[in-house]
């Protein structure tokens, strides 16, 4: 789940970091009010799911209340990669002497948490890895072992952050990294993390991702949750717990597990083929799943053929045949659907497959042999 700044900046207050007072807006008159509240000058900023709000006209600068009513008319509206931005987070203006970076996130590979520290903020990560990658420190946490404080000390002197800025970092990282493991995140970013000009260590943004899963941990997490950017077709893949995003392809894809479900994405354009989604039913591909997979799929116009990839693991082919069987009841279809069917009793789920294979339900014994029939029935 992505959190919009405001939400990162209050998760991080209920960590003890330091972010500055601020309040949401809906609208201009909202935005106007919070101002008159906050007192000028302020920041207006545009609140989406996304980054490069500044360069696209997103955040700016409000000396007077006249200012925050030209730039909250400007932003509330404005379209950023896509994200049509319904709220805009009205903070305090602050002093900037510095600006820093600092996140954390999983290093998979390594299998360890990794944090990134630079002197570089301000700036995207990317383009300083890319320009200037001796600028960021990093360390890799057990997360058995968790961040010391004395490795933290070690993290910033290995960042060469000027000597002002060092106690209020190592304060900032070790409440971060908390917020991080707690809070269960698969990402928290501050950039930039300032110095002011009296020496003080300052969030100024907040970039904040957290594993939904984690969610029966975290009661209020619900409250994300609601304000997740979700298209028409994830919207309705979401209410009926499906993990589902949205693609701009023809190809309708319904795979049991994700791995699977990225692997027929894949295929599925090295046969020239431009998939319309992800969708990942999970483990089970019962009856009441299915049809709830192709109502989704089906009711999106763009789609033309639908690829239903199925692996038998613990659930067993012919509990899978008779599942998809059953949902075409409940589903009236409009593409044809191409299966592919392997795994645990795959023999016995095509037997119960075959007598009812048409022009609309076909069936292919491979993957790759599936993706090329159902790109075929798209074009």
């Amino acid at each position: 789940m992505d959190l919009f700044e405001y939400q990162g900046k209050e998760f991080f207050a209920e960590y003890g970091m330091p972010v500055s007072a601020g309040e949401i807006a809906f609208t201009v008159p909202e935005a106007v009010a919070a101002a008159e509240r906050l007192g000028t000058p302020v920041m207006v900023k545009a609140q989406v799911h996304t980054g490069g709000r500044g360069k696209a006209g997103g955040v700016k600068f409000a000396a007077d209340i006249d200012a925050v009513r030209q730039h909250a008319g400007n932003i509330l509206g404005l379209d950023i990669k896509g994200h049509i931005v319904g709220r805009v987070w009205i903070e305090k203006a602050s002093d900037i002497a510095e600006e820093y970076y600092a996140s954390f996130t999983l290093d998979r590979s390594a299998k360890k948490h990794l944090g990134m520290l630079s002197v570089e903020g301000g700036v995207e990560i990317e383009t300083v890895a890319e320009t200037n990658p001796d600028a960021i420190a990093k360390i890799w946490i057990d997360p058995i072992d968790g961040l010391s404080e004395a490795t933290c000390r070690d993290w910033v002197a290995a960042a060469k952050l000027p000597e002002p800025a060092v106690e209020g970092t190592v304060e900032v990282l070790l409440k971060l990294y908390r917020a991080y493991s707690e809070g269960d995140a698969d990402l928290v970013e501050i950039n930039p993390l300032i110095l002011t000009p009296e020496g003080s260590v300052h969030v100024l943004d907040a970039k904040v991702t957290l594993d939904g899963n984690s969610e029966f941990r975290h009661p209020d997490y619900s409250q994300y949750d609601a304000t997740q950017s979700r298209d028409e077709r994830e919207q309705a893949a979401h209410a009926k717990g499906l993990q589902y995003v949205g693609l701009d392809g023809s190809v309708g894809v319904i795979a049991n597990g994700a791995g699977l479900a990225m692997s027929t994405v894949d295929v599925v354009n090295q046969v020239g083929g431009n998939p319309a989604n992800f969708l990942d039913i999970g483990g089970g591909a019962n009856a009441d799943v299915m049809a709830g997979a192709l109502e989704v799929i089906n009711n999106d116009p763009a789609v033309k053929a639908i690829f239903i990839n199925i692996f038998g693991g613990i659930t067993r082919g012919e509990e899978i045949a008779s599942g998809i069987l059953e949902a075409m009841k409940r589903v009236e279809i409009d593409s044809p659907i191409v299966i592919r069917l392997d795994g645990t009793n795959a023999n016995q789920g095509r037997a119960i497959l075959e007598p009812h294979l048409t022009d609309k339900l076909m069936m292919q014994p491979t993957m790759l042999d599936a993706a090329r029939r159902v790109v075929e029935l798209a074009s």
